[in-house]
């Protein structure tokens, strides 16, 4: 595969069209199961405060649905 050819051909795609792409490709790795994808240790490290920060403070989170809204209003500026 010409990887250079696929990604001159997804630029051609719309934002929403390559987002769709992207969780695709990402749902097709994940199907695969058994592949196992390591972490580094800065990644494990990270995770490791995420995960601590959220049990201090459980209350401390917001939606998915906010998270988009303030995404695309901060897109719209």
């Amino acid at each position: 595969m010409d990887i250079s050819a696929a990604l001159t051909e997804i630029k051609t795609l719309s934002i929403d069209e390559r987002i769709r792409l992207v969780q695709a490709i990402w749902d097709s790795i994940v199907a695969n199961g058994g592949e196992q994808l390591e972490l580094t240790e800065a990644q494990r490290q990270e995770l490791a405060r995420r995960l601590a920060d959220h049990a201090a403070n459980p209350s401390a989170v917001i939606s998915w649905e906010e998270v988009k809204a303030q995404a695309r209003a901060r897109s719209r500026q």
